[in-house]
């Protein structure tokens, strides 16, 4: 999928919140510094309804939110380097637990974290461009995978 702005990344996030599957699945976030994960993250929580700033979870590591009845974990682990702190902050009752998880940097988790429904891949292009991969990892996740036919681009890569 091709982003040619921030509007087309809030088109994408508006859609996927449409998605009944989005409620108890578990996104992967893979992307350099400034590639736009937490920007999607946002564009996301506000089409879910949730209101107010949305901060990146860089130095709290997890961010909650709720909005009606759901329940969203957003979760940054850049700055992680302990496994046992996954343990210790009761990351995997989160995990177990009801609701939408979003994970930021999930390979500094690795091997700590469960299979992710969706995960997705922004990369950087010209000014705000960016193209995007969608690949789902599970059923669930094929639920959430954009329509071939929409504006910005293509499914699955």
């Amino acid at each position: 999928m091709h982003w040619a702005d921030e509007a087309a990344c809030t088109a994408t996030a508006q859609a996927l919140a449409q998605r009944p599957a989005l409620r108890e699945a578990f996104i992967e976030l893979h992307g350099t510094l400034g590639a736009g994960k937490t920007t999607f993250v946002r564009h996301l929580l506000h089409a879910l309804g949730v209101q107010g700033r949305i901060k990146s979870p860089t130095y709290a590591v997890l961010e909650s939110y709720e909005v009606s009845d759901l329940s969203i974990s957003h979760f940054d682990f850049y700055r992680f380097k302990d496994p046992q702190e996954f343990e210790d902050a009761g990351f995997r009752d989160v995990f177990a637990g009801p609701g939408l998880k979003l994970a930021e940097w999930p390979e500094q988790a690795a091997g700590l974290l469960p299979v992710a429904d969706l995960r997705m891949e922004l990369i950087p292009l010209d000014g705000d461009e960016r193209r995007v991969t969608f690949e789902a990892l599970t059923s669930r996740g094929v639920g959430l995978l954009p329509d071939a036919g929409t504006p910005q681009g293509g499914q699955s890569s």
